[in-house]
């Protein structure tokens, strides 16, 4: 990898019309404060684009897929032109000076994967807790999950066969193969900033309970399609 390699940001949206442009001026701030090489895709799993047609920002790279996260992170991969692919929810933002954080680690060649430790914009105290949980869980399993912003080198993703094709958990399962090759993820110790309002509509213990229950269902053998239904 040369001295200055170059990042793809792809984001999987849907029904994001609210908030893609703000998403994206907080990235064109981190590319233009910072000295990392950079292309942005926007992947839309809705057939009409709703919104990457609301996309206000030149120089992005707009897709249609499929609807399914991993669908829509694939096809993202699939024209990415970066030696690193950097996977980033609609609703998460960056720690400062991320993109030069991700290369810093990804100097280094043992590391083919790697993830923030997890923030969410609320004051609640209970956040606090989950956020604690959550860097404790990814240091002991060395599992980041999607929510972390997960970055890969593009070759190293393409050899995996991308994210899996599966309604759910394809994070988790692209991490476990990774884990199973005993290849090495780095958790850079910078938080992610990602929005509360799935624990807020769903409230924060019933949503918190139900997706450490989905996770350890899914680690037990529970296939996907059978759990989904549990997650809308």
């Amino acid at each position: 990898m040369n001295s200055r390699p170059k990042i793809s940001i792809i984001i999987p949206v849907v029904n994001e019309t609210s908030g893609i442009n703000q998403t994206i001026s907080h990235l064109l701030y981190q590319v233009t404060s910072g000295s990392a090489v950079v292309e942005i895709i926007v992947v839309d799993g809705t057939p009409e684009g709703s919104t990457i047609a609301a996309i206000q920002h030149a120089a992005i790279v707009k897709l249609v897929s499929r609807k399914g996260r991993g669908m829509q992170m694939n096809a993202g991969a699939s024209v990415a032109s970066g030696d690193l692919l950097l996977f980033l929810h609609a609703d998460t933002r960056l720690p400062d000076k991320a993109l030069e954080l991700i290369v810093s680690a990804m100097q280094e060649r043992t590391y083919v994967a790697g993830a923030f430790d997890l923030g969410i914009a609320s004051d609640r105290l209970v956040f606090r807790l989950i956020e604690r949980l959550a860097s404790l869980r990814s240091r002991c399993t060395r599992i980041p999950y999607g929510d972390q912003a997960l970055f890969i080198r593009k070759g190293y993703f393409e050899q995996l066969g991308g994210f899996p094709n599966i309604p759910l958990m394809e994070d988790v399962e692209l991490m476990r193969r990774i884990k199973k090759r005993k290849d090495a993820i780095y958790i850079i110790p910078a938080r992610v900033l990602t929005s509360p309002r799935r624990w807020e509509r769903e409230g924060v213990i019933r949503c918190t309970l139900r997706n450490w229950s989905l996770i350890l269902l899914y680690l037990l053998g529970i296939h996907p399609e059978k759990l989904v239904k549990f997650y809308k």
